[in-house]
């Protein structure tokens, strides 16, 4: 199977090198580390064992690139303009594009771009950071799960999956709409907290105080998911939530990454988005209305900075 990376940053090049290493037709789109790249190599320090990708399949620009079976989108969601020209390159009339991003509205917003594609989500559940050009540090977790936006077909859907399970990740098919939502949960609370109180994750949830607004943060996600239609997330999810986030390895998670490099946020997607979906639908997320001014606060201060 014929992959293409789109954003191989840390994401991209972490399930690209898997696939890669799983015996895969990967094809990377690079940035900043493409010469790296292309002179020494994809380096993956994981939990789950270390590895090297020599020779990689890199491309600087998206033309150069060729059609392939699946596109994996990995870019940050404040660039999702650019797909605009860099994806039509790689896309055939079966090609499918994976994207594994954050937030709420992504695929619906895409195939209004794209009306023929068929695409899925992709939500991953990893701990991993990029400390130097060509090397994702990979600490903790690394599920992947899929959600079928539009594709409707079963068989192609479980191939992909065995794919991603022969490359060592562990992946599973799971609804969209609640998959979304579930990640939301996560992502909405803890991102966003990272970033207002200038802490890693852990740090959160050693204070009580703290604690317990994750927890308020959290359960309001669940009732706005509810108020959309979501209506099968489990009663214990928040408990299990709360649990997984201690048991992780301290962690900075990519908002508060962004804001310690002074590059923009993705509040769109993972905050703006969600707080209209839910207010359509009768229900008003007040907390991460708050939640989304204190980041305007934070971007402003930023600016002046700049």
């Amino acid at each position: 199977m014929r992959f293409g990376i789109i954003g191989s940053g840390v994401i991209g090049a972490y399930y690209g090198a898997r696939l890669a290493q799983g015996g895969e037709d990967v094809h990377f789109l690079f940035h900043s580390d493409y010469d790296y790249v292309r002179q020494h190599g994809l380096t993956i320090n994981s939990t789950a064992g270390d590895f090297h990708i020599d020779n990689v399949q890199a491309y600087y620009s998206a033309d150069d690139m060729p059609k392939c079976d699946v596109v994996i989108v990995a870019l940050k969601s404040t660039n999702q303009h650019l797909l605009k020209s860099l994806l039509p390159p790689l896309l055939k009339e079966d090609t499918w594009v994976l994207l594994i991003q954050n937030g709420i509205g992504l695929e619906e917003d895409f195939v209004r771009d794209f009306p023929h594609t068929t695409v899925l989500a992709g939500l991953a559940f990893i701990c991993s950071t990029k400390t130097k050009p060509g090397v994702v540090d990979h600490t903790d977790l690394g599920r992947l799960n899929i959600g079928d936006y539009n594709s409707c077909n079963l068989e192609r859907l479980i191939a992909l999956v065995e794919t991603f399970h022969h490359a060592g990740v562990e992946t599973e098919i799971v609804d969209y709409a609640r998959a979304r939502w579930q990640k939301a949960v996560w992502n909405m609370c803890f991102n966003g907290l990272t970033v207002v109180l200038d802490t890693p994750v852990n740090k959160l949830l050693e204070c009580q105080s703290t604690a317990q607004l994750c927890r308020d943060l959290i359960e309001e996600v669940i009732e706005a998911a509810t108020a959309c239609g979501v209506s099968d997330i489990a009663s214990d999810y928040a408990d299990g939530i709360m649990e997984m986030t201690r048991l992780m390895k301290p962690y900075s998670p990519s908002m508060k990454v962004d804001q310690d490099h002074h590059r923009p946020m993705e509040i769109y997607y993972l905050y703006t988005r969600p707080i209209e979906e839910a207010r359509k639908h009768g229900y008003d997320m007040k907390r991460m209305l708050e939640q989304q001014l204190r980041f305007i606060a934070v971007l402003s201060r930023q600016e002046k900075i700049n």
